[in-house]
C-alpha cells in the first residue's frame, strides 16, 4: 500500500459500508486480525479488507496511512489485549510472570498475526503502558535503573521470541504440524540404548515435553535469575 495521508476531518467521517456497518479504526483492526487468522499474511491488503468490510478499499486510507501502519495498530492491539484485566499484586515476581504469560497467550490466540507482529515496536498507547508497567515493577522491586532496563530488555525479548516460535508452530498447516509431532513417536522412540542411551532413557519424557511450549519454564528460570541478582 502506497503512502497516502488523508486529512484529519475527512478521516473522521463516519459512513455506513455496503454491509450497513460504520467504519472505525478498531473495526478495521479486528477485521484484519480475523482475515490474518483465516488466510495468513497475504490477507493484509486493502482489497481484501475492503471486501470483508463491504467498503471501498480506499476507505482504509482514512484510518491508516499504509499496511505497515495497520500492522503496527494490530501489534498494539495484541499488547493491549494482554493487559486487559491485569492487576498488580505487590509481588514483583508474580506480577512479571503474569504479564509474560498474558503476552504469550495474546500472541498465541492469533498466531498468523504474531508471526508479523512479535518483532515490531509500535510506540503506541498499549505498548507504552506495558513498558511503563514492567519497568515500574523492576524499579519498585529495588533494581537500579541500569539493571532494570537490561532486565526489562531480557524479559520482553524472551517473551516475544517464544511468542514468535510457538506462533510459527501453531500457524503450520495441520498435516505438517501433526507430522512434526509424530516424529518423537516414529523416530526417537525407536532409538536403542546401544546407540543413543540418553534419548532411549528419556523417550517417554521427551514425547510428553516436546509437544508443548517451554515458555512457562523458561520464564520461571529467567525470573529466578532476576531474584538471585536482587539478592546479591
Amino acid at each position: 500500500m502506497a503512502e497516502r495521508v488523508v486529512g484529519e476531518p475527512e478521516r473522521r467521517r463516519r459512513r455506513p459500508t455496503k454491509q450497513g456497518t460504520v467504519l472505525s479504526a478498531q473495526g478495521i483492526v479486528e477485521t484484519a486480525l480475523r482475515l490474518l487468522g483465516q488466510h495468513g499474511a497475504e490477507a493484509l491488503t486493502v482489497r481484501r479488507l475492503g471486501a470483508a468490510l463491504g467498503a471501498d478499499p480506499s476507505a482504509i486510507y482514512r484510518y491508516f496511512h499504509s499496511t505497515d501502519d495497520l500492522l503496527l495498530a494490530i501489534t498494539d492491539e495484541l499488547i493491549g489485549r494482554a493487559q486487559q484485566g491485569w492487576q498488580p499484586t505487590g509481588d514483583w515476581r508474580a506480577d512479571l510472570r503474569a504479564i509474560g504469560l498474558r503476552i504469550h497467550s495474546a500472541y498465541q490466540a492469533h498466531p498468523q498475526a504474531a508471526l508479523l507482529a512479535a518483532y515490531r515496536t509500535t510506540g503506541r498507547a498499549y505498548e507504552i503502558q506495558a513498558v511503563e508497567t514492567i519497568l515500574g515493577l523492576l524499579r519498585d522491586a529495588g533494581f537500579p535503573d541500569p539493571e532494570a532496563v537490561q532486565l526489562y530488555h531480557a524479559f520482553v525479548d524472551q517473551g516475544l521470541a517464544f511468542a514468535a516460535l510457538d506462533a510459527a508452530v501453531d500457524a503450520l498447516p495441520a498435516p505438517a504440524r501433526a507430522a512434526d509431532s509424530a516424529v518423537w513417536h516414529t523416530s526417537y522412540a525407536h532409538l536403542t540404548p546401544d546407540t543413543h542411551p540418553h534419548i532411549a532413557a528419556t523417550t517417554p519424557l521427551l514425547i510428553a515435553e516436546m509437544n508443548r511450549s517451554a515458555y512457562p519454564l523458561a520464564l520461571d528460570l529467567l525470573l529466578s535469575s532476576f531474584a538471585a541478582r536482587l539478592g546479591r
